[in-house]
């Protein structure tokens, strides 16, 4: 082969692999908390994309924090601080950079009461001790107990994506909580939570 055509070869061989390997698919972002059919789909659907970069996120440091969390009695004298969102999760398109969607974790200091004044703008799913969505927010709120000596926390995971999706409703916020709670899922293994009561898959609407 002329050496031409070796070169013109080469070349095209290897800007098709830089467009190929640009940015982690969908089933490995994030340490694969989406991993699998239902969730991959969900993130694609959200994020328009099957392709990110997640080098903002913090998944390790995350579930540190947490652990460390759970070893302060919440029922201490002088109860516990507020903690700061801690960004498990943050993932952008690998097409344009811009934000795809963003998982944080922290303790709450107690569950949050289904609000009737709510309305139409969140719908409420059944998984760990409160979960709902509006059109770009997820939050699953789930009770925690790791080994001893951890106390029993509750961990809010939220999921913030995309704002002004053209979607039907009612997709987009299924979409989002599903992939919150696939991450909140995957946090609760790696942190051996027990009895969180997440649900598998889709949640269902209550």
């Amino acid at each position: 082969m002329p050496a031409l055509l070796l070169v013109l070869v080469s070349v095209t061989a290897c800007s098709a692999n830089v467009d190929e390997d640009k940015g982690t698919n969908a089933s490995e972002v994030c340490g694969g908390f989406a991993k699998g059919a239902t969730s991959e789909a969900a993130l694609e659907a959200v994020a328009g994309t099957d392709r990110f970069t997640s080098e903002l996120s913090e998944p390790k440091k995350a579930l540190e924090a947490l652990r460390e969390a759970a070893l302060v009695d919440q029922s201490g004298k002088g109860g516990k601080p507020r903690m700061q969102d801690l960004p498990y999760c943050w993932l952008l398109s690998a097409e344009d950079g811009k934000t795809a969607l963003r998982v944080t974790f922290r303790e709450e200091l107690a569950v949050p009461e289904r609000d009737a004044r709510f309305g139409d703008s969140v719908t409420y799913f059944s998984s760990g001790a409160r979960a709902y969505a509006s059109d770009s927010l997820a939050s699953v709120f789930f009770p925690c107990r790791m080994k001893a000596p951890a106390h029993e926390i509750v961990i809010a995971t939220k999921l913030q994506g995309p704002e002004g999706s053209q979607k039907p409703q009612k997709d987009v916020r299924v979409q989002l909580i599903t992939l919150a709670n696939a991450a909140a899922r995957h946090a609760a293994t790696d942190l051996g939570c027990q009895d969180v009561r997440l649900a598998t898959g889709v949640p269902a609407v209550t």
